[in-house]
């Protein structure tokens, strides 16, 4: 299908908000995020079903940004487990993009209607993460907002493909890359102490990720007072910056070491000791037989539900974020705390600002 409009920053190809009606019926918003609305969009002359995601362009150069970078990062990619772009369309108020359609559901979803769950079945989401999270890294893009939204099934067969969605974060690693974004509770070491960092946060978030399929918990969750956000932050960035996690009993006794150790490599505080998606695709809990299959459907679930369902949760994990070049030792230096040290960032910590 030819894209509606291909250049950027052209305004000789602005096209006409008709030309977008014309092709498509858009129906109804069913989502908002942080920068567009998003629609379900179904072409005129085939039925099929697409998503359309939309940006105002008078929201702001960050919107404006955001949707220019979603459009050059996904022409540039073509992988089962992303999802594909289908159309682009840019008119002199908007930016239309439309993307395969997504009928099945989140991870978590997915879990809780299991009759059995296994630690094979997170290695299977796990490989196909990694699986593109690799293909991502050898054109030297940066996905900076792996997590668990944002990880879907395809559709609703019982062996559905595991696709990855939002790229208005993605960025090609020209370089190593300063500016600090994604998502509070899967930031890297690197992001929350302000380093140049690249593709190893992508890793970092992939353990994360691993982190709470098998065990129902976060690694670094901090309870929070309602509205005492700040101080929520500053306590789970000094966690991130030392990798303070563990595999707390009862939840881990019955996960495989294989498993923790793949964790742990992942999760590995040092950037350049981190080990790589290709790297990790080859692990024995991923490409050998080294997953348990022992049902520990009961366990996760019920963490899940305790964990995942806390609005403070969602407002962190729903909230892309940049950090502000404030030290988290403000906070600390009230309550008699030291400052956040690590061996890789001594004294180096900052707190959080959230966009809105």
């Amino acid at each position: 299908m030819p894209f509606g409009c291909v250049t950027l920053g052209d305004k000789k190809d602005y096209n006409q908000p008709s030309e977008v009606t014309d092709r498509y019926d858009l129906g109804q918003v069913i989502k908002t995020e942080e920068f567009c609305e998003i629609f379900r969009a179904k072409e005129k002359t085939t039925g099929k079903l697409y998503t359309c995601k939309k940006f105002l362009k008078r929201d702001g150069r960050k919107v404006r940004k955001a949707a220019k970078n979603e459009i050059i990062i996904l022409k540039m990619v073509k992988h089962p487990n992303i999802l594909q772009l289908v159309d682009v369309y840019i008119t002199r108020k908007e930016y239309f993009i439309f993307l395969e359609l997504a009928t099945g559901r989140e991870v978590f979803d997915w879990i809780l209607d299991q009759g059995y769950y296994s630690e094979k079945d997170t290695s299977n989401v796990i490989r196909q993460v990694l699986e593109a999270v690799a293909y991502l890294h050898s054109l030297k893009i940066v996905h900076r907002n792996l997590k668990l939204e944002n990880l879907v099934y395809y559709n609703r067969l019982k062996n559905s493909k595991i696709v990855i969605s939002d790229f208005h974060l993605a960025k090609l690693e020209n370089g190593l890359i300063k500016e600090p974004c994604g998502t509070p509770e899967y930031l890297a070491p690197e992001v929350v102490g302000r380093q140049r960092y690249g593709r190893p946060v992508d890793c970092w978030a992939i353990g994360v990720i691993m982190y709470i399929l098998l065990s129902g918990n976060p690694p670094f969750y901090e309870e929070a007072d309602e509205d005492d956000y700040e101080n929520h932050d500053k306590n789970l960035f000094r966690k991130i910056l030392a990798g303070d996690y563990e595999f707390d009993p009862p939840y881990w006794d019955d996960i495989s070491q294989a498993a923790k150790e793949l964790v742990t490599r992942l999760m590995e505080v040092e950037q350049d000791q981190r080990i790589t998606a290709e790297e990790a695709i080859s692990h024995e809990w991923i490409s050998g037989n080294a997953a348990s299959d022992k049902n520990i459907k009961d366990g996760v679930c019920a963490q899940i539900e305790k964990n995942f369902a806390r609005a403070k949760w969602k407002v962190g994990v729903g909230t892309n974020v940049h950090l502000d070049v404030r030290s988290a030792c403000d906070g600390a230096s009230d309550s008699g705390q030291a400052p956040v040290q690590s061996k890789h960032m001594v004294g180096q910590a900052w707190a959080l600002q959230r966009m809105r």
